[in-house]
C-alpha cells in the first residue's frame, strides 16, 4: 500500500520516515519529495508497505503524531488525478477568474 505523509519538517528525510513506519511492519520504500531546483524538502513524502494490514495500522497509529517537531498527516495515497471527496481532481489552475480575459474598464 502506498501511503501519503504530509506536514513534514524540512529536516525530515526518507531514512527518518522509514524508521518511523518500520515500527508497524515491513517498509519497501520511504522518500521525501524535494524541489527539483533547490533540493529542499517540499514537506511531504510517500511510504510503501507491502502488507495492507500493517499499512492501515501505521496510518491509524501515526496520523497526527509528532515527527521532528511537526504533527504529521498520514493517509492512503491516491493515484494522480483521482477525484477527491469534494469531487475535484488534484491540481487546479486554468480557470481565468478575471472575466474571461477582456478588460471591462476599457469599454
Amino acid at each position: 500500500m502506498n501511503i501519503f505523509v504530509s506536514n513534514l519538517s524540512y529536516n525530515t528525510d526518507g531514512e527518518s520516515l522509514q524508521q518511523l513506519f518500520t515500527e508497524y511492519g515491513e517498509v519497501t520504500s520511504a522518500n521525501v519529495v524535494t524541489d527539483r531546483e533547490t533540493g529542499r524538502s517540499r514537506g511531504f513524502g510517500f511510504v510503501e508497505m507491502p502488507n495492507d494490514e500493517e499499512a492501515e495500522n501505521a496510518i491509524k497509529g501515526l496520523n497526527e503524531s509528532e515527527l521532528d517537531g511537526r504533527n504529521i498527516s498520514v493517509n492512503v495515497a491516491r493515484p494522480k488525478g483521482e477525484k477527491t471527496s469534494h469531487g475535484n481532481s488534484r491540481g487546479g489552475g486554468g480557470f481565468n477568474r478575471n472575466g474571461g480575459g477582456y478588460n471591462r474598464n476599457r469599454y
